[in-house]
């Protein structure tokens, strides 16, 4: 099995790992997907991949926060750790402002 290129933490909590896989959030039909970039966050408005292999083949790992291996169930609020050293608070509830995303803690690590 190879290794993921994220962890979880805690119930709300997504820590990206590898540099050269973007993440792309999926959580449930009713709320937009996010990108996690090495660089940062933000929503995605692309095609969304149809499976693992094809999101691989643009070069990001699907993670998808309703499956059992990651939090089971949609969260209406989430936050991310990225490479740079920043955590992001995504607030589902606020989607459409500019608090969707936001900063949460600046060089947490």
């Amino acid at each position: 099995m190879t290794e993921k290129p994220f962890l979880t933490s805690g119930r709300n909590t997504i820590i990206h790992k590898i540099r050269k896989l973007d993440l792309l959030i999926l959580n449930g039909d009713e709320h937009p997907p996010v990108l996690v970039t090495h660089k940062g966050l933000k929503e995605y408005t692309g095609k969304i991949p149809d499976n693992k292999r094809e999101a691989k083949m643009m070069d990001m790992e699907l993670v998808d926060v309703t499956l059992g291996d990651v939090f089971g169930d949609e969260k209406t609020l989430l936050f991310v750790q990225t490479l740079n050293g920043k955590e992001y608070k995504v607030d589902y509830s606020k989607h459409g402002t500019s608090l969707f995303i936001k900063v949460h803690q600046d060089n947490a690590f």
